[in-house]
């Protein structure tokens, strides 16, 4: 790997000579901007704002803007000039636990390699007495025109360097937090730990970025000459209020289900559901009869007792009520049946009298 800066590592009387090397690198899709029209690339033109003319990079200087507009020119002379004790090396302060580091104060990541063979020893003196010690360095150090913080730790068997943020650069987080009074259940907060303890058992190596993979099929695609577009389907995220245990209990059997744990399938019926508004009791008598069903059961005591008595009562009544029901209903159709038998005999009797009657009489002759 390329080195971008050359230096040492100031470790009290001991100095190490070390390059610093990129830990990080983006792997993010670049675009360029294009004339709509005919795809021309658009280009930035470096161009001065008293003659109009486009300015070479190695014309460029810098310069410090004041209050009132003017212009003081500051150039890399000046800068090289300044007593800064850190411009070439990487000046250790202090070890402190690694706990008291804010990570709000985390930047840019580098790694530290030994400069030449005399580097090796005091470089492997460091890293073990990091190692053994459990604590990180803190140090001061120069890059790209500016004095910097730094946190060293090891990584394997490398030093390893982050940048820090000053502290005086960490905003306070004013206005951030929720300014309603919210208070928490055991139980939500019961559920909350098993989904942390659940989703907590992912492997870091296994997650990738699946935006950028969907950008390069993109690319690949409309290249090709074969890109049929598809718009995403976004949820309606709307203003319902919804079941906090319900959506946690469901999320926790949804991350088990996600790694085949056993006993996360039952129950997958259960849904997040939707928090009805109950009506006041005076609202009608529709809405009292929903304030009745939505009212929660009693739990104890003689209310209780006396609900059940109740309830055993009504249904016994209702049983009763359904058996006089349905024996006179089995009366009526007997009644019914009968009546209809009797009805029909009687018809029978007199159509077969009539024939028998029509065949006895004579018949006449005619004469010729």
């Amino acid at each position: 790997m390329r080195s971008i800066w050359n230096g040492a590592i100031s470790f009290g009387l001991v100095s190490i000579p070390i390059k610093l090397v990129n830990a990080t690198e983006s792997h993010s899709i670049s675009f360029r901007q294009i004339h709509v029209s005919d795809g021309g690339r658009v280009r930035y033109r470096k161009v001065c704002e008293l003659d109009g003319e486009e300015v070479p990079s190695a014309e460029i200087g810098k310069g410090y803007e004041e209050a009132d507009g003017s212009i003081v020119p500051i150039t890399d002379e000046d800068l090289a000039q300044l007593p800064l004790a850190t411009a070439k090396t990487i000046e250790i302060m202090s070890f402190v636990p690694a706990e008291e580091i804010d990570p709000l104060q985390l930047d840019a990541a580098y790694y530290l390699a030994a400069n030449g063979a005399t580097a090796a020893k005091p470089y492997t003196l460091l890293r073990e007495a990091l190692k053994r010690s459990r604590k990180v360095a803190i140090a001061k150090y120069a890059l790209r025109g500016r004095e910097r913080l730094g946190m060293l730790r090891v990584v394997d068997d490398v030093i390893a360097m982050h940048g820090l943020l000053w502290p005086d650069e960490i905003r306070a987080p004013e206005g951030v937090a929720p300014e309603v009074a919210v208070s928490v259940r055991d139980a939500e907060l019961d559920l909350a730990d098993a989904l942390m303890a659940t989703l907590g058992e992912v492997e870091m190596a296994s997650l990738h970025d699946d935006y950028r993979e969907a950008v390069e099929a993109l690319i690949v695609a409309k290249s090709g000459g074969a890109f049929e577009p598809t718009e995403a389907v976004v949820e309606p995220a709307g203003g319902q209020v919804i079941d906090l245990m319900a959506a946690l209990e469901k999320s926790v059997r949804a991350a088990k289900a996600s790694r085949g744990e056993a006993g996360a399938a039952g129950g997958a019926e259960a849904e997040a559901q939707v928090t009805p508004i109950r009506r006041k009791a005076g609202a009608g008598a529709g809405a009292g009869a929903g304030a009745a069903a939505a009212a929660p059961k009693a739990v104890g005591g003689k209310k209780s007792t006396a609900a059940s008595a109740k309830k055993t009562a009504a249904s016994a009544a209702t049983k009763k009520k359904a058996t006089t029901t349905g024996k006179a209903a089995a009366g009526k159709s007997t009644s019914g049946a009968a009546a209809t038998k009797s009805t029909t005999k009687s018809t029978a009797k007199k159509t077969g009298a009539a024939a028998a009657k029509k065949a006895a009489t004579p018949r006449k002759r005619t004469s010729a």
